[in-house]
């Protein structure tokens, strides 16, 4: 034991990383609860069937919920960015910029329980509509998975899975927590399970004030004169989510469920101050809407075999709600302006057959085989990109996982193709093959996927036209967009036992034809097409245009990464993990070109809506180089009374930014909380709990410029408290 510790200690010191797919179990002592490595949790995501983890062919990352608990988190973003190195968070008003191994969120495939959450805002999911007081775990898969999932999923697939108790007849919970700049999350729940029969419902409310680092700003123009805005950092909001399900298991072979959720969020920033003295305020603020409902069952023909079926519809929209009058538009306080309305519609069928081994006979493992077909229909209408329109995607799939006897180990197999049908795009055919060998406590993958994403809606067709502090926007989609593609290859090498984990992968995700808003200079020619398109355009607004934006194919992407991972178990109710991802991500985009417009006024460029002219490999925007976490963990019990105590960091280098936008600075952030939980009682459960995020008062205090991006949000050192109140029966 001591040696194993000594080994971590070095490769932690080295640089080494853990392994966030790690779960703890608890058993009840007399003296402590004594956490252990579940070293096989069962997941879904990686093969699209319940699996041990050790058994996956396809390396995944779990968070648990747990995991969660420790480190005090109660937001999404927060529980992907302090555990998970490969994956970066940029908040805004238009939505979170969530990035997974340097690719942003419109390759990011995002579920709950398989099924796709929809509505986006400007390319970023709406990440406030997931419940965190659901979430049983966080299943993360990396690279390119279209074989089982379909468009979107290029740099990953991130699946949450939610909870659904059935040890109590009836359970009510409710979990607060606190912290400065008016930051609360409340939670309620109330669980019923009887007889088969299962209800689940859940309101949650979530809200943050707006705040800023600097209240200057560079007068545009200049590096040396300043003036004071109001203009701030990190948007407020207030958000309330309301969510029922039921489950009912008649027996054995049949179980069914049903469940809607609704969710609102509307921003909260500072007015504009009518007379100028102050910059950085907004008339309005953003008010988004989110339903959704699903039905799903299964059944299964023997404890092998079953068939699965999921429909689901959700619905999107947001716009413009003003909180400051405009005589001359004609605009009262209270007035709103939709901008964009989704709804997505989705069905799947999937079958799933279980065999015998056939090579390796006694090892326990079985063969299986998955089925499926999947419809889905986009709806967009988007009132400030004048479109109304409306896709269809019909896709088959199959996989087959198989295990050999090789020498004194197994190797277990799998192959995988899907065939989509797109109404635009036609058809599109993505395989996958991977294949593992374990012999003890080793395992060795290597992986192979394709990937695409069809161009959305909005890209194909959008015709925008807006102001922006008195300066014409106008961005134009293409309908003569390619679809993108990509090939992911990775080699994963693990040991794990009852104390230790250690985990490498090496991974290339090379992407074609990434579609990209491209900046177009507007000569004499563009500028008549321009205010054709736009008769509202006015003489003063034209002289201020000098480039529109056009979707475009760029040449290609590439991602190369490796992530080093260890955990351990230190001594008894001490357990140390860290993570480590180098990511090295690119593009080859076009410098200089020029575009013509076409029929219908729809702006186009040369072939394949590639711009003629020089080409450069860049860095992918927001991407960053080097990232780790680092995660302590001490846990004690002394009779009813049980202590936690966790201690967190996030490390990162500098955030690269394109175009004429500055690199934004690295940074380290620690987080220490603590929990305390009193069980002593037949019905009732306290937790209490009270830590400090960012310890050390870590700030980007930069000068807001024309020229300056961010990394770092944080507010500063805060104080945050809560309290979990749970009566059972």
């Amino acid at each position: 034991m001591i040696k194993r510790a000594a080994v971590l200690l070095v490769a932690l010191l080295s640089g080494s990383a853990t392994f966030p797919q790690i779960h703890r179990m608890e058993r009840k002592d007399s003296s402590e609860i004594h956490r252990t490595y579940n070293l096989n949790p069962v997941v879904v995501t990686g093969s699209g069937h319940h699996q041990r983890l050790k058994s996956t062919a396809t390396p995944v990352h779990v968070l648990s919920s747990q995991e969660i608990k420790e480190q005090g988190i109660s937001t999404f973003d927060a529980a992907l960015t302090r555990m998970m190195p490969q994956v970066s968070m940029a908040p805004n008003s238009m939505g979170s910029f969530l990035r997974l191994n340097g690719l942003g969120n419109k390759y990011i495939l995002i579920l709950i329980n398989g099924q796709k959450l929809s509505g986006d805002i400007s390319n970023n999911v709406d990440l406030n509509r997931i419940n965190m007081s659901r979430v049983k775990r966080i299943e993360v898969l990396d690279g390119a998975a279209s074989s089982l999932y379909g468009s979107d999923a290029i740099a990953g697939v991130i699946n949450i899975i939610t909870d659904q108790p059935t040890s109590s007849v009836c359970c009510v919970s409710n979990a607060t927590n606190i912290s400065g700049h008016g930051i609360l999350t409340e939670s309620v729940n109330l669980d019923i399970y009887h007889n088969g029969f299962g209800s689940y419902t859940s309101f949650t409310h979530d809200r943050a004030d707006s705040y800023q680092t600097t209240d200057l700003e560079y007068v545009k123009g200049s590096d040396t004169e300043t003036r004071q805005t109001i203009a701030p950092l990190f948007t407020g909001y207030r958000s309330n989510i309301l969510g029922q399900k039921f489950t009912y298991n008649h027996n054995q072979h049949l179980a069914l469920n049903a469940g809607l959720d609704y969710s609102y969020k509307i921003t909260d920033r500072p007015n504009t101050v009518p007379d100028g003295s102050v910059v950085g305020g907004t008339d309005y603020e953003m008010r988004y809407k989110g339903f959704r409902i699903s039905l799903g069952g299964v059944y299964k023909f023997t404890s092998r075999n079953s068939l699965q079926g999921n429909f689901t519809v959700d619905r999107f929209r947001y716009g413009k709600e003003y909180d400051v009058e405009n005589v001359t538009k004609g605009i009262a306080v209270g007035d709103y302006v939709q901008s964009k309305k989704q709804r997505m519609m989705d069905g799947e069928l999937k079958a799933i057959f279980r065999h015998s081994p056939l090579f390796c006979k006694g090892t326990g493992g079985e063969a299986t085989t998955i089925f499926g077909a999947d419809w889905r229909k986009d709806y967009l209408m988007a009132t400030s990109g004048n479109i109304d329109q409306d896709v269809y995607t019909l896709a088959a799939y199959a996989q087959h996982e198989q295990k050999f006897c090789v020498g004194p180990g197994i190797a277990t197999a799998t192959v995988g193709a899907r065939l989509t049908h797109h109404e635009t795009f036609s058809n599109h055919f993505t395989p996958k093959a991977t294949l593992m060998y374990s012999i003890g406590a080793v395992n060795i993958r290597a992986t192979y996927s394709a990937g695409f994403r069809a161009p959305g809606l909005d890209e194909l067709y959008y015709h925008y036209f807006a102001l922006n502090r008195g300066k014409p926007q106008i961005s134009f989609g293409n309908q003569e967009l390619k679809p993108e593609k990509s090939h992911y290859v990775s080699l994963n090498a693990e040991y794990r036992d009852d104390v230790i984990a250690v985990s490498m992968t090496g991974y290339l995700n090379r992407i074609n034809d990434m579609v990209v808003k491209q900046n177009i200079p507007v000569d004499d020619a563009a500028l008549k097409m321009l205010r054709a398109e736009f008769p509202e355009m006015t003489d003063d607004e034209a002289t201020k245009l000098t480039q529109y934006a056009l979707y475009q194919n760029s040449d290609k992407g590439d991602v190369k990464g490796v992530q080093l991972n260890v955990s351990a178990n230190i001594f008894r109710g001490f357990n140390l993990s860290a993570n480590y991802a180098y990511t090295y991500a690119r593009t080859k985009v076009v410098s200089d070109g020029s575009a013509q417009s076409g029929s219908g006024g729809s702006a186009q460029s040369g072939s394949g809506g590639s711009a003629v002219g020089a080409t450069a490999w860049q860095p992918l925007e927001r991407s960053i180089r080097h990232a780790a976490t680092i995660a302590a963990n001490y846990h004690h019990t002394w009779g009813k009374y049980r202590l936690n105590i966790n201690l967190n960091g996030r490390l990162q280098s500098k955030t690269y930014y394109t175009g004429t936008y500055e690199d934004a600075p690295g940074f380290g952030i620690w987080n220490l909380h603590t929990t305390h939980s009193f069980d002593g009682w037949k019905y009732l459960l306290l937790e209490p709990s009270i830590g400090i995020d960012n310890i050390f008062d870590k700030v980007d205090r930069r000068i807001d410029s024309s020229t300056r991006k961010y990394a770092l949000y944080s507010p500063g050192r805060m104080l945050v408290v809560g309290l979990k109140i749970k009566f059972k029966r």
